[in-house]
């Protein structure tokens, strides 16, 4: 018997608030939902933050996930920005962990790396990607939707890789820290 796996996969903003959700049975990834939380018209950052929170809340209890993987703060011009980012990334880990769900966090270079091979591509490209991937005929509009899919495509990628994210320098490095696959 495959065991199944679910994945929370989260975009974290203070205005949209993109979220994809797989299944993965074995190595056949299952796109079980994506969307955006949209706040745009709420001006009370406290509010926006209660939203992330009860929205977060409520597909964790919809689609029990085992695991959330979040996209990681990226370093800006702008401190405030940054900020809110951060208080959005924050309450998004809160409520996963208080429902005990383990998370692990991607900068966005990683998660474009790993869905379409190259770091800088853009939105667009690694929703192409991901309609390649997940074998769908579309993917929800705005593209936030596609970046939380991509953080969890990318955390299934990066948990069942060899070396289970570990890079090292030659191979002698790799046989050293794994002396267990030397028959």
């Amino acid at each position: 018997m495959q065991k199944e796996k679910i994945i929370l996969g989260v975009d974290p903003g203070t205005n949209l608030m993109g979220f994809g959700i797989i299944k993965v049975t074995g190595s056949k990834i299952t796109l079980l939902d994506a969307g955006v939380l949209n706040m745009k018209k709420e001006n009370d950052l406290g509010v926006r933050l209660k939203m992330i929170f009860d929205e977060m809340i409520r597909l964790i209890d919809q689609y029990l996930p085992d695991e959330l993987a979040i996209e990681a703060q990226f370093f800006g011009q702008n401190v405030q920005s940054m900020l809110k980012l951060g208080k959005a990334q924050g309450v998004a880990i809160a409520a996963a962990l208080s429902r005990s769900i383990p998370f692990e966090e991607y900068a966005p270079k990683k998660i474009k790396m790993s869905i379409t091979g190259k770091g800088t591509s853009s939105k667009e490209q690694v929703a192409a990607m991901l309609l390649h991937i997940l074998k769908v005929k579309s993917l929800p509009e705005p593209l936030d939707a596609t970046d939380g899919l991509a953080a969890a495509v990318c955390h299934y990628f990066q948990s069942n890789s060899p070396t289970g994210g570990k890079r090292y320098s030659n191979w002698g490095a790799f046989l050293k820290n794994n002396p267990g696959k030397i028959q």
